[in-house]
């Protein structure tokens, strides 16, 4: 018998009467793909469908054929959203963007390494973008430490370059925006740009907000406050966001209009989503990939332990500091929780304290943005050896002199955010060491993921097996993606649906979609067809 989750009072006899009666009382539905397709492909008429999964003698596996209709639906209706989406932000700009041949060679003279072919290939694909009279939405996708931030950079020079445009640069925490700022003064140091630093700690905010109404900021950076109402650009020309994972579709699309007709957009994010989900997250966007490491960058050597062997770490981490090391020591809470036994942050600071006198500091999502940037300069500037943190450091924290990394209760991580914590170290040109601690009685299902993360630092291998041990709706990037979870669809049973949806959406005319109104309401992705170009 089928079982349907109640409400009080109706028992499910009487609920499934009142499904088969409503069922019955339906006469038909019209399909919205031809006889042909249904059949090629097994499956059933909409209706048809609907009544076997209701009146199923057995249990439904999820691959049988009115299952995999309901999936392949699903996949289908994000894929036309995503199309209408694309179709809303590829407007045509005014003009396409030209700029100083030699601004390129300008920035590189300051950065210490060579640009990877990989990176070079993708500022190739970027110069045509800007060049071009339709409206640039890319994304940007490298792992941890791969080299986005110099390609974004170079770009914003080639922009402000270019008939005085402007650019906004936006990062996702005040720590980021400051690090990037440093790195564009640094960068930029040839060039005429005018840059400024735009957060909620700014002291002299209106002074900014003036010149940047007036075009006297070439390249402001800052969080998403960037966009309050209050700030009007002179001749905003690109605007570059970091760490975009929590974005959808909907904010996509109204970031799109908020830099205007001639505004084009970069996106970058350093959480690998596995192939089989790229185009279900990001079809709307133009995708570039880094893949490829910057030169002179090293693996970093993963080990696993139990924390009762915690003492035999602690020599490793004294010899790392008598060689001018420094090290990040991550715990998963800030204070101590009767039902959690992770470890607490407060807590570890101050047993590792004692070990360490005068060494160590503390950030967390608790400290004030003023707080939490005095830690990270002492630690940049090298006054504190370990800094004992949340996951509040797992997005942009660069500290190239850090080489070591602890992460308590690893094995309560996910594996993608594991490496992102990971990737803090690695960023300099030593060998680099992270440290897995975890507590005794690990499940099966911990030791793999455990045993996944210590064999490769390829970021887009172990989104994969992330995907495979946690299933879609748990993969970090992609439940934070702002794209509605698919209650039916799942990447790794139905991998041949998505390629069949891929095959078929390009097929449809992106300004004839009445005929999958009804499909795109049913599965909830009906909201882009109201928005509007202007």
């Amino acid at each position: 018998f089928p079982k349907y989750s109640l409400t009080d009072g109706l028992t499910e006899k009487t609920y499934r009467k009142l499904i088969n009666n409503t069922l019955d009382g339906i006469k038909d539905i019209d399909d919205w793909y031809n006889n042909n397709f249904l059949k090629k492909n097994k499956f059933n008429k909409f209706l048809n469908t609907f009544k076997n999964l209701h009146n199923a003698n057995k249990k439904t596996e999820i691959d049988s054929d009115d299952y995999r209709r309901l999936a392949y639906d699903e996949i289908f209706a994000n894929l036309l959203m995503l199309m209408q989406a694309r179709k809303i932000v590829r407007i045509q700009k005014k003009e396409g963007k030209d700029f100083s041949k030699n601004i390129e060679s300008l920035i590189l003279k300051n950065f210490p390494y060579e640009l990877t072919l990989n990176q070079k290939l993708i500022l190739k694909e970027l110069d045509s973008d800007i060049k071009s009279k339709s409206k640039m939405f890319r994304l940007i996708q490298g792992d941890v430490g791969s080299g986005k931030t110099i390609l974004s950079l170079i770009l914003a020079a080639k922009v402000c370059s270019s008939k005085k445009y402007q650019v906004a640069y936006m990062a996702p925490t005040e720590i980021l925006s400051k690090q990037q700022y440093i790195s564009a003064k640094k960068l930029f140091k040839f060039t005429k740009i005018k840059i400024d630093l735009l957060t909620r700690s700014t002291p002299n905010k209106k002074e900014i907000i003036d010149k940047l109404r007036t075009g006297e900021i070439d390249l402001v950076v800052g969080t998403h406050s960037l966009f309050q109402k209050k700030i009007k650009f002179k001749n905003l020309g690109l605007i570059i966001i970091d760490e975009q994972h929590k974005f959808g579709v909907k904010q996509r699309i109204s970031l799109s209009k908020k830099g205007g007709a001639n505004c084009d957009v970069l996106l970058m994010s350093a959480t690998p989503i596995p192939r089989t989900m790229m185009m279900s997250i990001y079809g709307d966007l133009d995708i570039s990939r880094l893949t490829e490491r910057p030169h002179g960058r090293k693996d970093i050597q993963t080990y696993v332990k139990p924390d009762k062997k915690i003492s035999d770490i602690i020599p490793l981490l004294k010899k790392q500091i008598k060689f001018r090391k420094q090290i990040f020591w991550v715990c998963p809470l800030i204070e101590e929780s009767n039902k959690l036994e992770y470890t607490a942050a407060v807590s570890k600071f101050n047993s590792i304290k004692k070990i360490f006198p005068n060494q160590v500091g503390l950030i967390h999502g608790g400290l004030s943005e003023n707080d939490k940037d005095t830690i990270i300069k002492k630690f940049l500037n090298k006054k504190i050896n370990i800094l004992v943190s949340t996951t509040v450091i797992e997005v942009g924290v660069d500290v190239p002199n850090a080489n070591t990394i602890l992460i308590e209760n690893s094995n309560k991580f996910g594996l993608s955010q594991l490496h992102q914590l990971r990737g803090r170290v690695g960023r300099g040109n030593d060998h680099s060491i992270c440290i897995l601690l975890y507590k005794d009685n690990l499940s099966n299902n911990a030791k793999k993921r455990l045993k996944i993360l210590k064999s490769t630092n390829d970021g887009f291998k172990i989104a994969e097996e992330d995907l495979f041990l946690r299933g879609h709706g748990d993969i970090l990037g992609f439940q934070q993606s702002g794209i509605k979870n698919f209650k039916f669809a799942d990447p790794i049973h139905h991998k041949d649906l998505f390629e069949l949806a891929e095959k078929e959406v390009k097929k449809v005319n992106p300004d004839n979609l009445q005929k999958y109104e009804n499909l795109l309401k049913f599965y909830d992705r009906a909201e882009v067809i109201t928005i509007k170009e202007n």
